[in-house]
């Protein structure tokens, strides 16, 4: 078939990859100069099913209450004239409960788990350099009170197979050095071998070179101005630079989603988190780190990139605004300079923020609504890299009509 993709973040260019390898004739369209311009640039990088527990817990509301009249806070809420915020917020509330916290934090991880071992056939296949750091993933604590919670917490995925390790402050330091002058601020950590890190924006467009190369065809600077419905079925994408036709189209627009969805009848229950980020180059500096850690009291995310170190903080319900400006930064650059006082240039470090399509229950929406030609893969959240794969393999098998390697059920209600 001729296969209409919507979005070229990692996402979409995933999903492109799938479909191609299915046989089908690919298009790929963006509004961005190139691939992976939006959200899939400016994140963590961490491929992390350890990662897995979802925002809709028991604790989530007072979070947000507390983010109301506290200004450092990593989760921030503030009232907006916008209603589709509280319809969405609403939603989040009653996915609130330790039932449906647990429930939906295990689906998410089966979601994760299966989709890193996509990505690792993946790149076993093909040859794309993206930074990879296989050496795991930090988790630490900087309390041992926090730490036991966190511990009991990561139960939960270790019985569905998660590995797992709890490090004493000495074994963190001992794993990343880099961590030394740190140390008497870590109590301990969860450590997590089998998590991962790498440069997704770097990994979407090797990879879409690569699909390109075996004939897709990948439309950027193009904005996707609505769908054309006739006879129950998708008829074609307006754009600023005419209509698209295929027989079937994916819609992996991310927060943008709703909006194009909304115009056919379709209501998803995405709405855009605002994540801040910094790209902080080494340049020399003798101590960056060499395990990507989150820093657990703080909310704190840091990679490293080659040469450059990935920093991620904060989430903020502010609409469809990616307006930012230094103060924003702040917080997470002031962290992670105590924590590797010789990392890299801090002076140099590149501001960013982008959106998160998030759901309620944290997990992306897919399958068909409506139309029987057109497909959701939306909805990622905070780790759309890390479901990234797995979401793709699991279209590509819904549009050919195969069951997915992974059970669907509570993925596609």
């Amino acid at each position: 078939m001729k296969v209409i993709v919507l979005g070229g973040g990692v996402v979409g260019v995933t999903t492109a990859y799938q479909l191609q390898k299915d046989g089908h004739d690919v298009t790929v369209v963006d509004r961005q100069p190139v691939v992976a311009g939006e959200t899939s640039w400016g994140n963590a990088g961490m491929v992390a099913p350890g990662h897995s527990f979802v925002w809709s817990s028991p604790k989530a509301p007072m979070v947000l209450l507390k983010s109301l009249v506290l200004k450092d806070q990593a989760l921030r809420f503030k009232f907006s004239s916008d209603p589709k915020l509280y319809g969405w917020s609403w939603l989040f509330l009653r996915e609130c409960t330790s039932e449906k916290a647990r429930r939906n934090t295990l689906l998410k991880h089966r979601l994760a788990a299966y989709s890193q071992s996509v990505l690792q056939d993946v790149i076993k296949t093909e040859s794309v350099s993206y930074d990879r750091n296989d050496r795991g993933i930090i988790y630490f604590h900087r309390s041992q009170e926090a730490l036991d919670r966190g511990v009991a917490q990561m139960k939960l995925l270790e019985s569905d197979g998660q590995l797992i390790k709890v490090l004493s402050r000495s074994e963190v330091v001992s794993l990343d050095p880099s961590l030394t002058s740190a140390k008497d601020e870590i109590a301990g950590a969860i450590y997590c071998p089998t998590d991962e890190t790498g440069d997704p924006a770097k990994f979407t467009r090797g990879l879409a070179d690569i699909i390109v190369s075996r004939g897709a065809t990948i439309l950027n600077n193009t904005n996707i101005q609505g769908l054309e419905v006739a006879g129950g079925q998708i008829a074609g994408v307006r754009t600023d630079k005419g209509s698209l036709k295929g027989d079937a189209y994916v819609l992996a627009l991310g927060s943008y989603s709703p909006i194009i969805a909304g115009q056919i009848g379709i209501n998803l229950p995405i709405y855009p988190v605002k994540g801040y980020s910094l790209t902080i180059p080494i340049e020399g500096h003798i101590q960056p780190p060499n395990v990507a850690v989150v820093d657990e009291h703080n909310l704190v995310a840091i990679s490293r990139f080659g040469d450059r170190i990935r920093v991620t903080a904060t989430a903020e319900f502010a609409g469809y605004d990616t307006a930012h400006k230094p103060s924003d930064f702040e917080f997470m650059k002031r962290v992670t300079q105590e924590l590797y006082p010789d990392g890299g240039n801090y002076d140099r470090a590149e501001m960013w923020a982008g959106l998160r399509p998030m759901t309620p229950n944290n997990l992306p929406c897919f399958g068909k609504r409506k139309y029987g030609n057109l497909f959701l893969n939306t909805g990622h959240g905070h780790i759309g890299w890390t479901m990234s794969h797995g979401s793709a393999r699991i279209t590509a098998d819904l549009i050919a009509g195969r069951t997915p390697e992974i059970p669907m059920e509570g993925l596609t209600s």
